[in-house]
Order: C-alpha cells, then sequence, then structure tokens
C-alpha cells in the first residue's frame, strides 16, 4: 500500500477517534460513571454479580458500599476455577487468556484475566489511540514508510484446559491483527521464543536490515537490545543502522535513569519518546504531547478508576474515592474496575494527578516498592529524580540499582543501602553519595526530617555493583525478558542481600 495512502487512512482514523477522545475531555466524569453502570450491568447473571446484587445498584455509593476492595489474593481462587476453564464466574464472556505477571513484588506468579472486550477495546485500542496522538502531533511523521520494532516477553504462551496464558505481550502478538504484523518486527515466531538469550541474537538478526522507525518497549531491556545490535554492526550509533528511526515509545519503568544513554545511542535532537502507562490488568494512560511527561489518563477503555490517597493507605482512616474527588499533587493508589473482571482490585500502582481538567498523572511507584521503615516515606519518584539529579552534575551513567533499609541495631541508628551498577562511574562515589543524600532531602521533607542531625537515619550506604550483576541477578531468578524488572525500593533486605551475596562471588 503506497505510504500516502496509509497516511491518509490513518488521518481519517484519527479525527473519528479524536471525537470520542473529546467527550470524555469534556465529561469526564460522566462518561467514567456511565461506564461503571455498563460493566455492572454486563456482569449482573455472573456468580459475582448475583453475589453483590449488581442488577440493583444504582449509584456509585452503592457500589463501593456492596463490593469490597480486593486484591490478587483475594480473587486467585476464581482465577484458578477460571483457568480450569469455568465460564461466568466474574465476567460473562468466556476467558480464554491469562497474562503472566512478572511478579517482582511476590514470589509466586500471578495470573491476570484477560477477556476478548479488553483485548479490542482496551489494549489494541490503546495501540491505535498512541498512533493516532503521535502523528497529529508530528504530521511530517514517516512512520509508516517503515517498521515498528517491539521487544516484548520471553516467555511461550502455554495452553492448558481450553485456556493460555503467559506473557501479555505474547497474549498481545499472538493476537494482533494482519496490520500490526506487517508493520512489525521481529516476527511473531521469533518474538514469542522462549530462551531470552536465543531470542536476543535472533531478533538482532532479523532486524538489523530492516527499515525500522519506531522502538516500543521497556527501556532497560531495550538498552540491552540496543547494544547488542551497535555490538553486531560494529557501529557508532543506532542512527547509522536505522537512519529512519524518529520515536521510542516506552513504559514499564522509569525513563530517568536511562535518559542519557538514550541520548547517546540516539544523536538526533529531534528524536522523540513517548510514554504509555500499561499492565497486566489494562492500558491506563498515554503521552498525548511532545516533550511532556505527564500521561493523558484514558477513561474509555472500560475500565473504572478509583483511588486511596497514600496518605491514608493501610491506616484504619483509608479512604477510597472516584476520579471526581481526586486533587492535583496528590499521591494515590490505583484501584480498577475493568472489562476483563477483575473488581475494584488493587493494582499495587501509585500515581500523583498533574493535572484535573484534564486528568493527567505520573507513575510514582508500587505500594509495595517504597522505604518507610523509618517514617520516611521514600517513593521510586523521589529516587529516580535524586539520581537523575546527580548523574547529571558527576557526569555519571546508572544501568541498574536497587534500595533497601540497613535496621537499627542497639544504639545504631538506621540508613538506606543501596547497590549501583554504573556504566559509567562517578569518580568521587562519597562525593555522589553526599549529593544523592542531599537530593533526597531536597525532594522528601519526611527523608529530610529522619536526617536531621542524623536523628533516625545515617548517611546512605552505596555499594558499587560489579559488571552485569543484576542481569545475572535476573538470570539467577528466571526473570530474564522483556516485561520483568528490577525492584527498586523494599523495605526488607530480601532483595539487596541476595544481590551483595552474588556482587561479592564475582561471576559474570
Amino acid at each position: 500500500m503506497p505510504i500516502p495512502l496509509v497516511n491518509s487512512i490513518a488521518s481519517w482514523f484519527l479525527k473519528k477517534r479524536f471525537h470520542q477522545i473529546e467527550l470524555f475531555l469534556k465529561y469526564p466524569n460522566e462518561v467514567q460513571n456511565e461506564l461503571l453502570f455498563s460493566l455492572l450491568q454486563t456482569a449482573k447473571d455472573t456468580e459475582i454479580g448475583k453475589q453483590h446484587g449488581f442488577e440493583s445498584i444504582k449509584t456509585y455509593s452503592e457500589f463501593a458500599n456492596r463490593v469490597p476492595i480486593s486484591n490478587y489474593e483475594g480473587y486467585q481462587h476464581n482465577i484458578e476455577r477460571a483457568r480450569q476453564g469455568e465460564h461466568n464466574i466474574f465476567w460473562p464472556s468466556p476467558i480464554k487468556w491469562f497474562a503472566k505477571s512478572s511478579g517482582t513484588t511476590n514470589a509466586k506468579s500471578k495470573f491476570i484475566p484477560v477477556s476478548s472486550e479488553s483485548l479490542e477495546d482496551c489494549h489494541y485500542a490503546a495501540s491505535k489511540d498512541l498512533l493516532c496522538m503521535y502523528l497529529n502531533n508530528n504530521e511530517d511523521s514517516q512512520l509508516f514508510t517503515g517498521k515498528s520494532l517491539r521487544l516484548g516477553g520471553s516467555k511461550e504462551l502455554y495452553k492448558e484446559n481450553g485456556t493460555a496464558f503467559g506473557d501479555l505481550s505474547a497474549i498481545l502478538i499472538d493476537n494482533m491483527p494482519f496490520w500490526a504484523e506487517y508493520s512489525s518486527t521481529p516476527s511473531s515466531k521469533v518474538s514469542l521464543l522462549s530462551e531470552w538469550e536465543t531470542k536476543m541474537a535472533a531478533i538482532v538478526n532479523e532486524t538489523t536490515n530492516e527499515n525500522v522507525t519506531s522502538l516500543a518497549g521497556v527501556p532497560s531491556w531495550m538498552l540491552v537490545l540496543l547494544n547488542n545490535v551497535l555490538e553486531h554492526s560494529n557501529k557508532d550509533s543506532i542512527l547509522d543502522i536505522w537512519p529512519n528511526l524518529e520515536v521510542y515509545f516506552h513504559g514499564g519503568v522509569s525513563f530517568n535513569p536511562y535518559v542519557e544513554q538514550y541520548k547517546k545511542l540516539l544523536p538526533r535532537k529531534e528524536f522523540r519518546y513517548y510514554e504509555i502507562y500499561n499492565a497486566s490488568e489494562g492500558f491506563f494512560a498515554i503521552q498525548d504531547r511532545n516533550s511532556s511527561s505527564e500521561l493523558l489518563l484514558m477513561l474509555d477503555y472500560g475500565i473504572f478508576y478509583e483511588f486511596i490517597p497514600m496518605d491514608t493507605y493501610g491506616t484504619p482512616e483509608e479512604k477510597i474515592i472516584p476520579l471526581s474527588e481526586v486533587e492535583q499533587g496528590k499521591n494515590y493508589a490505583v484501584i480498577i474496575t475493568t472489562n476483563a473482571g477483575l473488581w475494584r482490585y488493587n493494582i499495587g500502582d501509585t500515581v500523583r494527578f498533574t493535572s484535573v481538567s484534564p486528568y493527567r498523572i505520573k507513575v510514582t511507584g508500587r505500594t509495595k516498592h517504597h522505604i518507610n521503615v523509618f517514617g520516611e516515606e521514600l517513593i521510586i519518584e523521589n529516587a529516580e529524580e535524586a539520581l537523575k539529579r546527580v548523574c547529571k552534575k558527576t557526569f555519571a551513567e546508572i544501568i541498574d540499582y536497587t534500595g533497601a533499609p540497613i535496621f537499627m541495631e542497639g544504639k545504631e541508628k538506621g540508613a538506606h543501602e543501596w547497590m549501583i551498577e554504573f556504566k559509567t562511574p562517578p569518580k568521587d562515589i562519597n562525593y555522589f553519595n553526599e549529593l544523592f543524600d542531599n537530593a533526597l532531602k531536597a525532594l522528601n521533607s519526611d527523608y529530610e526530617a529522619k536526617r536531621y542531625n542524623n536523628m533516625t537515619l545515617n548517611k546512605p550506604k552505596i555499594n558499587i555493583a560489579r559488571p552485569h550483576l543484576f542481569y545475572d541477578w535476573l538470570k539467577e531468578n528466571n526473570k530474564l525478558g522483556g516485561q520483568h524488572k528490577i525492584p527498586r525500593l523494599s523495605n526488607s533486605r530480601q532483595f539487596i542481600d541476595n544481590l551483595i551475596a552474588l556482587n561479592q562471588q564475582g561471576k559474570s
């Protein structure tokens, strides 16, 4: 198909879709309210629908009073029944797919239900919207002159009992429409390879001679792939291999630690980065403007949103509020009700609203990924920003990191201990540590109070990781692949103690 025709079709679709987007931008709370009652009506004859009397729910308050907040543990029994082939438990249409979560906060695997509705009306709809927004903002784009290099998870799909499970990316690739397969690289066959290192070599071989115009994947793993491509081709810049590359669509982990490394690999001032916020449970938000780190919350993907203010989270005063009651600048845990049958489900993510008209957010971390042993309430967003500032001042580059508490013993005060793997280490790690400590104080008043005169917390302790430490840790724990992530912060020492031990072994 000629490129001008492809762009014309995309432009037509874009205009059509933007009328719908304008509707939820203008009437966000009405759209969300209507969506909630549509979900309740659809699922009224399911087991959960009958149990909670969905048919007679007339207001949001009734919904909130009748349906309890749940997490995976609360859903696990019903999900296992559905995986064995039972139907109509929490959603009326048969659930054939289950997205296997990488489970960074829990050693056990999670199997998140994926309905045909959530595939079409959420995940695939979001992919099209992402392209629409990008093309709308960049009319000179040549995106469709080439292919999108997608880097998904490393798990194959495993079929049993008439149902299948695998990484969400594998499910999406296995079910994607023909136009997406035509415009993507590597092939589905290579994308679905299960052994990560074999797959990585196959991707390099299959993509280096393609005309790649966009990248899509998790920043940490995409960086591994791009470095392998450079090594294979013996080039200095990715743009020497793919000169028409114009945008990187990324999500899954914060981009902050990787920004400078990407700028070196992609040395073009006008190169664009677009962030997305998606998970196994759904696709939630999209960057809708060039050069913006804020994400537009998408309100018509079959997901009804509620939020728990993090200053009450897990306390007797905990309260759950609808979207209409959120405040700008506050940090919230995200609760979702979805078109895959998750009802008031706590996904474990935290977001901060940067705007309430329209509703725009930044992902700030995980409800379990923080350090609050001493009342310091340190979240991932604080750590990412502090490291970014310090790396800029010291000309250091970070590959990966994790942080954990040093618990008080006797009269010894507590502290935070960090394991950091540098691509370019700072000349003076003590100066780096001092700047890092000061940056955390500037970003987090609770941390600053605990550090005042070493009242509760001593200075941070930084361990320099040997090369490939985090890669080796992921490999040892069978977590190599596009959707697995390093646990950034933890209230326990489980991860950091394992890493310290592995670091001392000195294997590569």
